[in-house]
């Protein structure tokens, strides 16, 4: 292992922060200048930001996802609104319910098994339209990649987007991990995003190797009007803005979020494949960005958290026994992979004499 500090693959939150990115801030740490985003570099962050969703699209960074995502959807409901959403949803298990308490809508989760909507699963949650005794459904937020680490092809998301516009629905993405998807699926933000009919995008920043900040970025200009407000009211309106913006001009100017995606989905490949080899092992879900999710018995559970570092090498899955997460990241290694990998393939009895 590199490094003197442990390093694990419990998140891409648990990550450090590229050395380009503190380079970017360390440079616009000079002077003063207005606060609030009226500054050279919120407005260069606002050029980028078009430049990879489109001409149309407005930006607004926030502190952090579950932000982005309350922002968001306070932009786009009302308060008798609803927001339909897979069961496995971040807004759904992971924001401690500040969708619904925050921005005010009744979410309405879809069992799924891989993370995924489909236009089958999300019919049943538009037969109360219009019914007054229901909360109106008027959002469609699926995530890119999902919690399970699946992707959306393109036309997957143009099918939920067409279903949701032709019955007055909006569709959300929830993009903590858009980066690692487009790089999977060798598409651009765009092609994910505004080009499939999608509405909203929270846009991860976080976990692509930032210190802090993600977007909201609307792709319909009339969905940007008040949200200026809605940021501030959400209480994610940065004074020094030029720090959160210089982060994202820094990875999206040139190649920064690409090379950070394809490091963090190859190392995941890697793993995949050497828990898919491992006796007693198996993938939950198959690796499509850089997540790996891996079914081991609670002895190999074991020899792996003493033979990787750190306190939180992994992450246990709530209410699913034997269910493991293995995260990778912008900085993980081949060599941490290995030595991961080393310990799925000795089991046990190797791991504990090791």
């Amino acid at each position: 292992m590199s490094g003197a500090a442990p390093r694990g693959f419990a998140s891409d939150n648990a990550s450090g922060v590229h050395p380009e990115v503190l380079d970017a801030i360390a440079r616009a740490n000079e002077g003063h200048v207005p606060a609030y985003g009226d500054d050279p570099w919120s407005e260069r962050a606002d050029g980028v930001l078009r430049l990879h969703f489109g001409p149309d699209a407005r930006g607004f960074l926030v502190f952090n996802g579950t932000g982005a995502n309350v922002v968001a959807l306070r932009a786009l409901t009302r308060g008798y609104d609803a927001v339909i959403c897979p069961e496995t949803a971040h807004l759904h298990v992971d924001e401690c319910g500040a969708p619904e308490r925050i921005a005010g809508v009744k979410l309405l989760p879809v069992p799924t098994p891989d993370g995924k909507l489909t236009p089958e699963l999300l019919a049943p949650g538009l037969e109360r339209a219009g019914d007054e005794h229901a909360s109106q459904p008027r959002v469609v937020s699926i995530s890119q990649a999902t919690e399970c680490g699946t992707l959306y092809r393109p036309e997957e998301i143009t099918a939920l987007a067409e279903l949701a516009h032709d019955n007055g629905l909006l569709l959300h993405l929830d993009g903590a991990r858009l980066a690692n998807a487009a790089v999977a699926l060798d598409s651009s933000l765009g092609e994910l995003t505004t080009e499939c009919g999608v509405d909203a995008v929270s846009f991860g920043g976080t976990k692509n190797g930032l210190l802090f900040g993600d977007a909201v970025i609307v792709l319909r200009p009339d969905l940007a009007e008040g949200l200026d407000y809605v940021r501030k009211q959400s209480l994610q309106l940065a004074s020094k803005m030029r720090f959160l913006s210089v982060q994202f001009e820094a990875l999206l100017e040139g190649d920064l979020w690409r090379r950070n995606a394809a490091n963090a989905n190859a190392m995941a490949s890697a793993l995949g494949e050497a828990v898919a080899a491992a006796d007693g092992a198996e993938l939950a879900h198959p690796v499509e960005a850089n997540e790996v999710f891996a079914r081991l018995p609670a002895d190999r559970i074991e020899a792996l958290r003493s033979a990787l570092p750190g306190l939180l090498p992994f992450h246990e899955w709530p209410g699913e026994e034997g269910l493991i997460r293995l995260v990778c990241s912008w900085d993980t290694t081949e060599d941490e992979v290995r030595a991961a990998a080393g310990a799925l393939v000795a089991g046990p009895a190797q791991s504990s004499r090791a």
